[in-house]
């Protein structure tokens, strides 16, 4: 084991203003997710457009929100779903992780919001969860469900940008989460919510078959596990602890270099870079309904000294 990594509280950036908070009696997520609890939203899926726009999704009301670089909050579309992840594509669409109804895609200006992959084979997913583009436009995606260590049924797919094959990458995961390649995407990093670990999952020369797939940073505590990742410019992995109020930064090779605090609740979902030059961290908290933001630190700095 590894000794405690130095500590920062993160602050809070913006907080979803009374006026948008959601009525839990009208969500059946809310009621099944969190029964008997007042769920104003339930933030995920942090990404930022090329202006400098925060947008957010609110899986418990089925909303997409853009939030400006001074805070203000702004619904740009609500429908019938359930949205857990987003990722900006590069020619500006927004791709949705849906629950309910599977890979969604936006318009951002009109706020049209239109079916992208909902049933391949004429089959359902069981509820689908986050998502990644790789550099030759891969589309990457978590099918995570109700799955856990009681049914390990997650999977992980990969949608191919060559020739539109949808591929099961990994079809055994004890509820997949978050994912995220590294840097040189010869092997993708997978949050295993229910099994509180991130699997490192390894490709061969081909860059399509998987081999040797296995647990790369085991954690403990929560109430949930990891959920939503990110990766900084040295190749240092950020993972959200849900249920522990922590986000942790590890090094390329798994050490752990610090440990981020919720001023706010216990539910880190989810986290980004944005902000100048990308040096802040924005983290979803979806207890209380709140962005987080904390300046990370260049790893030159006297707290990494020792590593």
């Amino acid at each position: 084991m590894f000794a405690p990594p130095p500590e920062v509280t993160a602050e809070l950036f913006a907080r979803l203003p009374d006026e948008l908070a959601g009525d839990p009696s009208t969500s059946e997520w809310a009621q099944v997710q969190h029964p008997g609890k007042n769920i104003r939203a339930f933030f995920e899926g942090p990404s930022f457009d090329r202006q400098g726009n925060l947008y957010i999704v609110d899986i418990a009301y089925g909303r997409i929100l853009r939030v400006s670089p001074d805070g203000i909050f702004q619904v740009v579309c609500q429908y019938d779903g359930e949205p857990n992840g987003l990722k900006i594509h590069r020619d500006g669409r927004i791709y949705i992780a849906d629950h309910k109804n599977g890979i969604m895609r936006l318009d951002p200006d009109s706020g049209k919001i239109e079916p992208f992959l909902t049933r391949p084979h004429l089959e359902r997913f069981i509820g689908v969860n986050d998502l990644h583009f790789t550099a030759n436009g891969d589309l990457w995606f978590t099918d995570q469900g109700q799955s856990g260590l009681q049914e390990p049924r997650g999977r992980l797919y990969r949608l191919c940008a060559e020739d539109g094959r949808l591929e099961a990458v990994l079809d055994n995961v004890p509820s997949p989460n978050g994912l995220v390649p590294t840097r040189d995407e010869s092997q993708m990093l997978l949050a295993v919510t229910r099994a509180n670990n991130v699997w490192r999952v390894r490709f061969m020369p081909d860059g399509k078959t998987t081999a040797k797939t296995g647990v790369f940073i085991q954690l403990s505590g929560g109430t949930a596990g990891p959920d939503g990742m990110a990766l900084d410019d040295k190749g240092n992995l950020v993972v959200c602890h849900m249920g522990l109020g922590t986000v942790w930064l590890f090094s390329e090779i798994g050490e752990p270099m610090l440990r981020i605090r919720s001023p706010e609740g216990l539910l880190t979902s989810n986290c980004a870079f944005g902000g100048p030059d990308r040096k802040f961290l924005y983290i979803t908290e979806s207890h209380s309904a709140s962005i987080l933001r904390v300046e990370m630190p260049h790893p030159g700095a006297p707290m990494f000294a020792h590593m």
